[in-house]
């Protein structure tokens, strides 16, 4: 992964709680039972609620209009140890947090929290699209839509960025809209994390979380459909393409790195 320009998270901050640790033990790379020969991504969080191992993984910050999709696999349930802390499984862009209420903060998300979190109790799918963001004391500007039910299993998540707005599918589902406020103005990268809300550890003893990753998939400054997507993830595995990176790098720093 790193050498397809895959950054491995390696320094602690946020999200999360607070001293998780970042690091690449929480990454793996696992066979498909579903598929043969198809491989995974894997990223986890682990906690005994006194030490926590949180991942994410980001790809160069240098992606902006256009459209992204992924395959995930998110759980309701640790993959071992007791259930219900809250935990949030992802898919999403973002340009670093440099300061209070910057005004190029740019970030759009995919999130799922399958055990409640931020002020709710039930599974719950947000996709949010943010102007600015001050982080201590918190304080947020952004437009959130929030699907509830689990959403256990695999899914495709898209979006699509097309000045002057921001839209969202679920399994070729329409979702959401967020407009010209909210559009981002910077290059970002493309992450996936796993974490831990703060504040947020109920479970007892050692416990594990995982999300998988079938693929991701971008085209730059073209607006593609869900099924648009899914023709083109058809046509790259029946060529045996297993990575093509065409997006020319911009020399900024991922979040990752910050």
């Amino acid at each position: 992964m790193t050498a397809n320009g895959w950054i491995l998270r390696s320094k602690a901050g946020w999200p999360g709680v607070k001293g998780a640790i970042f690091d690449s033990s929480s990454i793996a790379v696992v066979d498909d039972p579903q598929r043969s020969g198809n491989r995974l991504l894997q990223i986890s969080a682990s906690t005994d609620g006194t030490t926590t191992h949180q991942s994410q993984v980001c790809q160069q910050r240098k992606f902006l209009a256009g459209t992204y999709a992924a395959r995930v696999h998110f759980s309701d349930a640790p993959t071992t140890g007791g259930d219900g802390d809250q935990v949030v499984e992802t898919f999403y862009l973002i340009s670093p947090y440099v300061k209070p209420f910057d005004p190029d903060y740019s970030e759009v998300d995919n999130e799922y929290l399958p055990n409640g979190g931020w002020g709710g109790t039930d599974e719950a799918f947000y996709v949010t699209t943010w102007h600015t963001v001050r982080i201590e004391p918190w304080s947020a500007d952004n437009a959130s839509q929030v699907t509830p039910g689990s959403l256990r299993g695999w899914h495709t998540l898209v979006i699509q960025l097309q000045s002057p707005e921001t839209r969202y599918f679920l399994d070729g589902r329409f979702i959401a809209t967020h407009g010209e406020r909210y559009y981002p103005r910077v290059p970002m990268s493309i992450d996936f994390n796993l974490w831990l809300i703060d504040g947020g550890l109920i479970a007892t003893g050692q416990r594990q979380y995982d999300e998988q990753i079938d693929w991701v998939y971008h085209q730059v400054g073209a607006v593609l459909s869900p099924a648009e997507v899914d023709v083109a993830i058809g046509r790259l595995r029946a060529s045996g393409r297993t990575f093509q990176d065409t997006v020319r790098p911009s020399g900024l720093d991922s979040p990752c790195d910050l």
